[in-house]
């Protein structure tokens, strides 16, 4: 039977599923771990039996990126995210360039997914097919009903492990009979699985003049490059360079899957490179590497690799620059990392980035030459961009080779701005006010989070929140609390009274932000020179009144849905034609649109 069939024919069901339908024509898989723990699954995906590495992933959403990233070649992955697949996967269209408009690369990359709950009713605009199609099409096994809280547990504890996903031979396409047996796919050269076999331009005729090794390489890095006037020259893995530099401005080092280790025909190219610059036998010019090209150019250098127990994979990984001590949240895949201990890293070679949570190395530099890499992936179509001006620094380095990475990444835009003028040392926080039990819980969390973070940096808090059944107005949390109303008159007492340097808007819902309007209209925080940390209230205006935000997005060349008041019906129906059908009716002062109604077309809004 053809894929496509066998797409169309997919049985949607799944067993206990708020998101699925009755579970009769399931079939079934079982995940299956080297140290003999068995899982059974209900596939959604091509049913054959695989092996690969078993490793998990904590973003939350971009899964069409992350499965066709080629970093995941050869492995089973996990997707922490409880539900997958709500919102389907977009079309198979390129851009001007060339590349995948949507994805990573032009298929699927990963060996087999895990994923705990699937959503068989997916819904976007953007949407071309269901997960389940997108992954029978592209033959790659995958199991949901699963506890991939368990399975992140038991990675986490005892590392990456060999797995295997199995189909019993009645459900098996193939007929297979013996399931495949374990296998690491570290020990093969999975760069060169996915790397280019003939060279390929993109960005033909831009200014800057890129070699860039094809290990891996993520199609946003591509067109990062491009963006930024680079005429990128994609070659394969084992292609040498030192003779191609001559008719290039800067060399990059891609992405890639695997143990850079097996990488040594690479590695013997980039040293190459490498050492004819620092002998002179050939002009200096820039270079930048990502994630395994942070590898191999560490390597090429004399470093050492390690294999990280369960590696880093994710969208939120704290990194710090440690030039300027500025902790930036990265994207990240990659279970290796460079060894930067005492003495392991070769003279004028310096770490640039550290990761915060497990102090791996996540960048390096050269103390002298324009040689910058990065472990984290600054160019990651998910977000976040944080990083994203490391490719600005690249470029620079191409228009001035003679000046070192050090001297780029501590000037202008690339260093945090300034301290403020006045430190902090006491922060007023408003909270809610009063909810009812299980409403609006998110202003308590990041009410209670943003407390700790101010007495992490030793800043004393006085929160004003009346109620008591919060986590934030809980003993030892913050420094002193009034259990006051949220209003103008109660606030300004407490200003008045505790004398703090600024004040917090942003984590009491409506309640909160009104207040700071009213505080600020009302003069109180000029009296006592009070200011605003985060949202200025004046974006805080514009963005609460619906008419001075219509003329903000009209400043900007912004479009924004038409919208008019109606007090009656015959206001109501002035209106609907006035915009033209559809039309949503949304009733005022209702919280999230409760309320609402889709009238039909034919008919008005009666």
């Amino acid at each position: 039977m053809e894929e496509d069939a066998v797409a169309a024919t997919r049985p949607v069901a799944f067993v206990g599923s708020s998101f699925g339908s009755s579970s009769f024509e399931s079939r079934q898989g079982t995940l299956v771990l080297e140290d003999g723990t068995r899982l059974r699954g209900v596939s959604f995906g091509f049913e054959e039996s695989i092996a690969g590495e078993l490793v998990f992933t904590t973003g939350m959403v971009g899964y069409p990126e992350t499965l066709t990233d080629p970093s995941y070649r050869g492995q089973i992955l996990t997707l922490t995210s409880p539900i997958i697949g709500n919102y389907g996967v977009p079309s198979d269209e390129v851009d001007e360039i060339g590349l995948p408009t949507h994805f990573e690369s032009d298929k699927v990359q990963v060996a087999g997914l895990i994923v705990n709950d699937y959503s068989h009713h997916n819904s976007h605009w953007n949407s071309a097919r269901s997960l389940s199609q997108w992954l029978t099409q592209n033959k790659v096994p995958a199991l949901y009903g699963i506890d991939t809280r368990l399975l992140t547990k038991k990675i986490r504890e005892k590392g990456s492990l060999r797995a295997r996903i199995e189909f019993e031979p009645a459900f098996t396409l193939g007929g297979e009979v013996e399931p495949p047996a374990f296998v690491d796919p570290n020990e093969r050269n999975l760069a060169a699985e996915v790397s280019v076999k003939e060279p390929r331009v993109y960005g033909k005729g831009n200014t800057f003049k890129v070699l860039a090794v094809d290990c891996g390489i993520k199609a946003n890095i591509i067109r990062s490059l491009v963006q930024r006037d680079c005429e990128v020259n994609l070659v394969p893995w084992d292609t040498p360079l030192l003779p191609l530099m001559e008719t290039h401005d800067g060399l990059f080092l891609s992405n890639g899957p695997g143990n850079p280790d097996v990488m040594t025909t690479t590695i013997a190219h980039i040293k190459e490179v490498i050492d004819a610059q620092l002998s002179g036998a050939a002009p200096t010019k820039p270079l930048f590497g990502i994630c395994m090209g942070n590898q191999l150019l560490g390597v090429a250098a004399g470093a050492k690799t390690y294999k990280l127990p369960f590696g880093n994979r994710g969208q939120n990984q704290p990194v710090v620059n440690l030039l300027n001590g500025k902790c930036v949240i990265t994207p990240q895949n990659h279970g290796y990392a460079i060894d930067v201990s005492e003495g392991q890293l070769p003279d004028d070679w310096t770490p640039l980035f550290v990761n915060r949570n497990d102090g791996s190395n996540e960048g390096l530099m050269h103390s002298t030459k324009p040689w910058v890499s990065a472990q984290f992936h600054p160019e990651a179509k998910t977000g976040p961009s944080d990083t994203s001006f490391l490719f600005d620094v690249f470029v620079d380095a191409m228009k001035e080779p003679t000046k070192s990475v050090h001297e780029a990444l501590s000037a202008g835009k690339y260093v945090p701005p300034p301290a403020p003028e006045r430190p902090l040392k006491k922060v007023l926080l408003l909270g809610s006010g009063g909810l009812s039990i299980g409403q609006a819980g998110e202003f308590d969390y990041s009410g209670s989070q943003a407390i700790k973070a101010l007495q992490e940096m030793r800043c004393k808090v006085v929160l004003v929140n009346p109620n008591i059944a919060t986590v934030q107005t809980s003993e030892g949390m913050a420094d002193r609390t009034y259990f006051l109303p949220v209003t103008l008159d109660m606030v300004r007492q407490v200003i008045e009274k505790e004398r703090p340097d600024s004040i917090l808007l942003q984590f009491g819902g409506q309640t909160a932000l009104n207040c700071g309007i009213e505080l600020m209209r009302a003069g109180v925080l000029d009296k006592y020179n009070v200011r605003v940390l985060g949202t200025p209230v004046d974006a805080i205006i514009a963005t609460e009144d619906r008419e001075i935000f219509s003329q903000k997005l009209v400043e900007i060349n912004e479009k924004i849905a038409m919208g008019f008041p109606a007090v009656n019906m015959k206001e109501a129906c002035t209106a609907a034609k006035k915009i033209g059908y559809p039309v949503i009716i949304r009733a005022a002062f209702a919280l999230g649109g409760l309320g609402s109604r889709l009238p039909p077309q034919q008919g008005g809004p009666e």
